[in-house]
This record gives structure tokens, C-alpha cells and sequence, in this order.
């Protein structure tokens, strides 16, 4: 692209800005990594972003598009929960962001929400103006989103059930489903229910989880894999199930497989190109790092004295921008690297050995995949 260096010293600039534009949620999801991790910054934080602090966020992003004349930036409207604060204010920011930019910039918007708030006249309002909205979901049937209460211990279902039903048939608006896994689920029934919902992207979430702190479900003896065979399953499901929802996950690993780059920060080398700005203009990495200690997703950095480019020199992105070199020996050696990528930077934590420079603790899970979903393309291109 335009404006980027090449060679060694190359600057990949920020592409997609995650603007917190509530701090708080409707719901407590027995699961939730922010209100019920280690990191309880968001305690001290504005509940809603102010309206100054979103113009120097306009302002921050408009200066990194100039100075790399990019020509598209990705804005993701997130929270807490979002459309806690009405779509007025989701309107408002995404005007200031779009008179901020310079010409021959463009911004995709987009608002990732736990869907109980959403209205036809929302719904109607978001999408007149260009939003793409993404719903949160742990499967398409009442006991699937058991873990998704509000803080009456009421579940989300109903509600949720009606927002998928306003938005079926909307594709212009309708961006798709987050499903975090819960290995207690059947693959065929999350993923069938999900399926029958009709959106256009389904991605497969593990559960955010490291060394020190497992994931919900133990891994058991060496050699067991069992969220590798839980997304195997569903691999198998949506590869012979015809047309369906692209399954981002699958698509990232049969991608990097074929030799195209990553896009997720989930899987492949490729560098982040994602910053968080949250409600008090705090410029943060990526939400996932809070499920490891109090202020891993801090850089010390704010709009109102910092620029972009300041966030790009940061030593915690830079980390996570640094490809293969940034990876512990056991992953740089492994032959599925360029695939694995060591898989999402949260999930390599251990407090007593090595911080961010450990396999995921979910590496045989990732590697059981990755082989499953080779296996299965080699097939494929043989009998073709």
C-alpha cells in the first residue's frame, strides 16, 4: 500500500482502531474476561466516552491516514456494551471521524454487540449510515447461551433471539456471529443452530485463557486435544455441510495453508495492525491481553499527547508486530509456524516462565487442527 516502507525496517501502520464507546455491559457473562478477569482498569474508567475526547480520537486517526496515506481505515465501536448509549451518539462519532479524514480515506464502521438492545428503528438507523453490526453468540438455541445472563441472573436469549430475527435477510448491516466455544457443547449443535441463523461469518472463539491461568477445560493427559477435536468436528461439519456462513477461523488456516497472509490475530505471522482507544482516550493493545494480569493492555500512551505513531514504537506492539522473531524457540522450530503464527498472543502467557514468549496453551489443540484441515484440502485437490 501506498505510504508503508519496505525492507527490513518496514512500518506497517494501524488499520483498524477499536474506539470504547461504553465501559460498562448489561450483562455478566459467567465467562467475561473484562468485568470478571484480572484487569479491572475499566473501574476507573468514564462510562461513556466524551464527546472531546472522541474528536482528538477523530483527529489521531485522520493524522495516522495522512501520514500513511491509507486509504481505507476499519473503526469497530465496541464497549462494555456499545448500544448502551443509543445509536445517537454511535452517529455523532462516526461523523467525527469522517470529517476528520483526509480526502481519498474512507472508514468501514462497525459495532460488535450483544444484540439485547437492538431495535427495527436501530437497526434501520445504524445501517442508513453505513454501519455493519456484529453479534455476540454462543449458539442459536436458549441452553447454548446459558453463560450469557444479564446481572439479574435473567437469561439473554429471548432478546438476543429477536435481534438475529430483525436482522435475517439484512447483509448490508449484518457483519455475523462471535461464538466463544464451550467445550461442554456438542460441535453439531452449536454449529447447526448457528447455521440455521443464516449469518454471513460464524467465528470460533477459544476461550481466552494462558499457562497460568488454564482454560476452562483441563487438558488432561498429553496428547489430548479437546478443543482441537471439538473445532475439528466443526470443521468437518461446515466443510461437507455446502454453502453456509464463511467460518472465519477455517478460512484463516485454509488460506495460510495455500499461502495467502493472515488477517486474525489468531492464527499466522502476519502484524497486527489493531490499536484500542478506550473511554478516557487511553490508547491500549489488544482487549485480549487484559485476561492476563492487571495492565498488560496498558501502554501508557493517550490521544490528547500521544500520536499513533507513538503507539507503533511501543515495545508491547512491537512485540506483537515482530512476526517469527518474535516467538519462543519452540515455535520459531516448528513446522507449522507460518500457519500456528504461536497462536493468539494472550494465550502464550505464563507468570513464571518467559511472560509472552511461550507456545499457546493451546498449541496441541492448534496443531491437531491445522493437520486435520491439511489433511482434508489434500484430499480434496487429489480427487480433483
Amino acid at each position: 500500500m501506498a505510504g508503508e516502507k519496505t525492507g527490513p525496517t518496514a512500518v506497517v501502520p494501524f488499520r483498524q482502531f477499536v474506539l470504547k464507546v461504553h465501559s460498562r455491559c448489561n450483562l455478566a457473562c459467567t465467562y467475561c474476561y473484562i468485568y470478571a478477569g484480572p484487569d479491572r482498569s475499566w473501574r476507573a474508567r468514564p462510562p461513556t466516552v466524551p464527546a472531546a475526547t472522541m474528536r482528538q480520537t477523530a483527529l489521531r486517526i485522520a493524522e495516522h491516514a495522512r501520514t500513511h496515506r491509507l486509504r481505507e481505515v476499519r473503526i469497530d465501536l465496541h464497549g462494555g456494551e456499545p448500544l448502551l448509549t443509543g445509536p445517537g451518539p454511535l452517529l455523532a462519532q462516526a461523523a467525527a471521524v469522517r470529517a476528520a479524514l483526509p480526502a481519498g480515506c474512507t472508514a468501514e464502521f462497525g459495532v460488535q454487540t450483544n444484540g439485547t438492545l437492538l431495535t427495527r428503528d436501530m437497526i434501520d438507523t445504524l445501517a442508513a449510515a453505513g454501519f455493519r453490526l456484529g453479534l455476540s453468540l454462543d449458539g442459536g438455541t436458549p441452553g447454548l447461551n446459558r453463560r450469557r445472563i444479564d446481572h439479574a441472573g435473567r437469561p439473554s436469549w429471548p432478546a438476543v433471539s429477536r435481534a438475529v430475527r430483525l436482522l435475517h435477510g439484512r447483509p448490508e448491516v449484518f457483519a455475523g456471529i462471535l461464538c466463544t466455544i464451550d467445550i461442554t457443547a456438542a460441535p453439531a449443535e452449536v454449529h447447526d443452530s448457528l447455521r440455521a441463523l443464516d449469518p454471513p461469518m460464524v467465528d470460533f472463539l477459544l476461550p481466552h485463557a494462558n499457562w497460568t491461568s488454564p482454560p476452562p477445560a483441563p487438558l488432561g493427559p498429553a496428547g489430548r486435544t479437546p478443543y482441537g477435536d471439538w473445532l475439528c468436528t466443526a470443521f468437518d461439519l461446515w466443510w461437507d455441510g455446502g454453502p453456509g456462513p464463511r467460518v472465519r477461523v477455517f478460512t484463516e488456516i485454509l488460506g495460510l495453508l495455500l499461502g495467502r497472509p493472515s488477517s486474525s490475530e489468531a492464527v499466522g505471522l502476519s502484524p497486527v495492525v489493531a490499536l484500542v482507544v478506550d473511554t478516557d482516550g487511553a490508547i491500549e493493545q489488544v482487549d485480549s491481553l487484559k485476561s492476563t494480569y492487571e495492565g498488560a493492555a496498558a501502554t501508557g500512551l493517550d490521544v490528547f499527547h500521544h500520536t499513533f505513531d507513538d503507539a507503533l514504537a511501543h515495545p508491547g506492539m512491537a512485540a506483537r508486530r515482530s512476526g517469527r522473531d518474535g516467538l519462543g524457540a519452540q515455535c520459531r522450530g516448528c513446522a507449522l509456524v507460518e500457519v500456528c503464527g504461536g497462536g493468539n498472543y494472550a494465550h502464550r502467557y505464563r507468570a513464571d516462565a518467559g511472560g509472552f514468549t511461550n507456545p499457546s496453551v493451546y498449541c496441541a489443540d492448534l496443531e491437531r487442527l491445522i493437520r486435520h484441515i491439511a489433511a482434508r484440502l489434500d484430499a480434496t485437490v487429489a480427487l480433483n
